[in-house]
């Protein structure tokens, strides 16, 4: 998150952030599998609620979670006490307060697009060892879903010119150009998660990029989609998720 992502108002969507599904456990396990150790020492930028957190703490990592908000922290305090060994800090993508030469693995869950990303990854590779590894990842709705399909449709029909931004994009080249990393890799995997209906929709209120663009529509494009839903599922909601991000070695000094 970078001091531009403070604008948004995190604050008020915080308590529906830990509805989000969590990330697909084999893209999670190739990225702590690269940094070839027992317990990796990972830095989590953006940390939010904490699910990229819990991730890496199931796979036995020791995580330093960096979230700005304190609406945001406060929950993931919560969220990952008792679950391993986390410490919870104030800092931005851009200037973290965490030290330098130190980390196996710096990664951003859905956080990266908030950030000046050419100065998150200067900030990235600063934290990291010689053998440390960078990554990004993010969860993208499958769009090729026919419920899914209804819901963008929908979306763009009460929202002009809405888009995703930067987090649908290839972040590939961009860490490449950097001269900061190498191996880049992309990794992704599906994921689909089954869940109860008002879950599903509670989580629609953390949707930060749809919040923003809607403006005061927002309250009636979630009553449309609620509608919607309910209408075409039961209780239970499946929902296709792709898991994408990439994976970068840092260059050695």
């Amino acid at each position: 998150m970078s001091h531009h992502a403070l604008d948004w108002d995190y604050t008020r969507l915080a308590p529906s952030y830990s509805y989000r599904p969590r990330y697909a456990p084999r893209t999670v396990d190739r990225i702590v599998a690269a940094c070839g150790k027992e317990r990796p020492l990972a830095a989590d930028i953006g940390a939010g609620t904490g699910h990229l957190t819990l991730d890496l703490l199931e796979r036995h990592c020791v995580v330093d979670a960096v979230e700005p908000n304190e609406a945001m922290r406060a929950i993931g305090v919560e969220r990952t006490a008792g679950r391993g060994e986390v410490r919870w800090s104030v800092g931005v993508g851009e200037d973290t307060g965490l030290p330098g030469d130190r980390y196996d693995l710096v990664a951003y869950g859905s956080a990266f697009s908030t950030t000046d990303q050419p100065r998150a990854l200067v900030e990235a590779a600063r934290m990291l060892h010689d053998r440390g590894w960078f990554a990004c990842v993010w969860n993208h709705r499958r769009l090729d879903d026919p419920l899914q399909a209804e819901i963008e449709e929908l979306i763009r029909a009460h929202v002009p010119g809405y888009s995703y931004g930067r987090r649908r994009e290839d972040h590939g080249p961009l860490i490449e150009r950097s001269g900061l990393f190498t191996l880049v890799t992309r990794v992704e995997d599906l994921a689909v998660h089954r869940l109860p209906v008002d879950d599903w929709l509670t989580a629609w209120r953390s949707h930060a990029t749809l919040q923003r663009q809607a403006g005061p529509a927002f309250e009636d494009v979630l009553r449309r989609i609620d509608e919607l839903v309910r209408s075409r599922a039961g209780d239970e909601v499946e929902v296709p998720y792709r898991t994408v991000g990439w994976l970068a070695a840092r260059v050695r000094r």
